[in-house]
């Protein structure tokens, strides 16, 4: 951890994370402050930890630093929190670090898309749009895509879900300021990024179809209403009776011989369940309407009131009790639970 921060953190404890005032908006079917409490606290241990860390300040991750950044908003306004938490502007802090001229290297295009959905200085984020752009594949099998992370790790970092990534791109493109997305260029490079999503996606996994789904709430233009429909339809039929989703309906998934003797891929899932009503949320489809409704009623009655998380195992391996990467698809499943929540 750099100088700065660790100064910064020094003597800040986690209580003053949780207002008075915050605490009195407390939903009576789910602890907001609570939830904010474990996902601040997960951030304070990410800053911390070395394997996180640059002289800009930690990644931002798929699992813990990015959800985090869509959720924590969202908690902030239902708390009437005065501002955003230290570690919000951290990771904002280092997403700007050098925006636009970071060297190359393996996560180059993740930091990028990653700056792109987030940055908010306009000189910075015009920066981070040139070097998005200037990623963008132009030939071979990820033409009109991104390079992604692949360490054979689900759900996010394996190679069937490159095309989350660039979903995720297309979502920060489509909230860009006109100036950035209304260029010949720029046009033309939404399209070839559509024909990238859309080649054979309904043979990709159901995470990756719900990531292009997601995209197309702020463009479009990327995918046709029949599509959109059509992937829709088969989420809802996915449902389980109890309101939720099973890590296998997002599937299918690479198999991980050393994943968790505790993981259960077949009955409904605080990961699956947050980030799918997240999605149809966002899509605001009104045929959706009745199962949204059951699925936040899954997420109100399953989150542990103990430590405020959505709990969830990794898909992958059995980490060591206590570790770091315990729990990340906990704090992505928690984030998403929350955005969905919080969002009503």
């Amino acid at each position: 951890m750099n100088v700065r921060w660790r100064k910064l953190f020094l003597g800040i404890g986690l209580a003053g994370l949780c207002t008075g005032a915050a605490i009195s908006a407390r939903d009576a079917s789910w602890d907001p402050a609570l939830a904010a409490k474990y996902l601040d606290s997960r951030q304070r241990d990410w800053f911390a930890w070395p394997r996180a860390q640059s002289a800009d300040g930690p990644c931002v991750s798929c699992h813990t630093g990015m959800p985090y950044l869509l959720a924590r908003p969202a908690l902030r306004r239902l708390l009437n929190e005065s501002g955003p938490t230290i570690y919000e502007s951290g990771l904002r802090d280092r997403l700007s670090a050098h925006a636009g001229e970071k060297p190359k290297g393996a996560l180059q295009s993740v930091e990028t898309i990653m700056a792109a959905m987030f940055i908010a200085d306009n000189e910075a984020r015009r920066k981070t749009f040139d070097q998005l752009w200037a990623l963008q594949q132009t030939d071979g099998p990820l033409k009109g895509g991104w390079q992604w992370y692949n360490a054979d790790l689900d759900p996010w970092e394996t190679k069937d879900q490159f095309r989350y990534g660039a979903a995720l791109a297309a979502l920060a493109i489509g909230e860009a300021p006109a100036e950035i997305r209304n260029t010949p260029d720029t046009e033309q490079r939404i399209r070839a990024l559509a024909a990238f999503l859309n080649d054979d996606l309904t043979h990709r996994p159901t995470h990756v179809q719900l990531a292009v789904v997601l995209a197309s709430t702020t463009l479009p233009s990327l995918l046709g209403a029949d599509a959109k429909r059509a992937i829709v339809d088969e989420v809802l039929k996915k449902q389980q009776r109890d309101g939720g989703w099973s890590l296998d309906a997002l599937g299918p998934w690479n198999e991980h011989p050393s994943a968790p003797a505790s993981l259960d891929r077949s009955s409904s899932n605080s990961y699956a369940t947050a980030f799918t009503t997240y999605v149809l949320r966002r899509t605001g489809d009104r045929r959706a309407r009745g199962s949204v409704s059951r699925a936040l009623d899954w997420l109100r009655s399953h989150q542990d009131r103990a430590t405020g998380a959505w709990p969830a195992v990794s898909m992958n391996k059995s980490y060591p009790p206590g570790s770091m990467e315990e729990k990340f698809l906990q704090d992505a499943a928690t984030a998403f639970a929350v955005a969905s929540l919080a969002s009503q």
